[in-house]
């Protein structure tokens, strides 16, 4: 698929499906590139703060910085010519911080949202853990309540990987662009 480069941010809470997506849609780019942002956080051998419920000033700075990482890294890799896609949980007003960390257009925004059915589904089915310090409830009611509505929301409920990834390339350009 031949199609201008551009930078494409996958988020959503754990277990939504945004590896798999993100891992998918850079596989259909030409050129492409996959950002894990939650590598940054795993690259703390001692000192990390993870995020909860009530996270400490440690835990927001360490945020953030993985933020910047991953914006940093996704911008050389624009850079060089290649398409992008950043994938982390970037919700709540944090998302708007992220924004402003990537300077480069076209910019798209996909925020998966499936239903917490799909959710407790797939995150029993994982073999990965979240963060110990927040669960996914109190994370998708972030999503819900403190994210802007900006970019393209997909409920991928009752979406395999495959039709997800469809969608957003079906509707991206027109309803994904954040810049």
């Amino acid at each position: 698929m031949a199609e201008k480069k551009a930078i494409y941010i996958i988020t959503g809470v754990m277990a939504a499906g945004k590896s798999t997506i993100a891992q998918l849609l850079a596989e259909r780019l030409d050129k492409s590139v996959h950002v894990r942002g939650d590598l940054f956080r795993r690259m703390i051998v001692s000192g990390r703060e993870d995020m909860s419920s009530e996270p400490s000033p440690e835990a927001l700075g360490q945020l953030q910085l993985r933020y910047r990482l991953a914006a940093t890294v996704a911008e050389e890799y624009y850079e060089a010519g290649f398409n992008v896609v950043l994938q982390d949980v970037i919700i709540g007003p944090v998302l708007n911080d992220m924004l402003l960390y990537l300077n480069h257009r076209p910019l798209y925004l996909v925020v998966l949202d499936p239903n917490a059915e799909a959710v407790a589904a797939r995150d029993a089915a994982r073999h990965k853990t979240g963060y110990g310090g927040i669960t996914v409830s109190a994370l998708q009611q972030v999503l819900q309540a403190d994210t802007p509505r900006i970019g393209l929301w997909i409920d991928s409920s009752g979406h395999t990987p495959d039709e997800t990834v469809d969608e957003i390339l079906r509707r991206v350009h027109a309803e994904g662009e954040i810049r």
